[in-house]
């Protein structure tokens, strides 16, 4: 996995956290299996740009922010 890709997927992480929004919630707003966000999250999986924008939305992000 790509460092950006990290960088991004634990700021995604974080943001759901300091937010207060389950796993579960956030995967129902982005229409995956909890399952799947725990994997990408975990690092387990490399999500696609779709993915992640889906997430960056929900949590009102801006792309370049999770960079960051």
């Amino acid at each position: 996995m790509e460092p950006e890709t990290e960088k991004i997927l634990e700021n995604l992480r974080k943001t759901r956290i300091s937010r207060k929004i389950s796993l579960l919630n956030l995967a129902n707003m982005v229409e995956i299996s909890h399952s799947h966000l725990y994997y990408i999250e975990s690092k387990r999986v490399t999500p696609s740009i779709d993915v992640i924008i889906k997430l960056a939305k929900a949590l009102n992000i801006n792309l370049v922010n999770l960079l960051e």
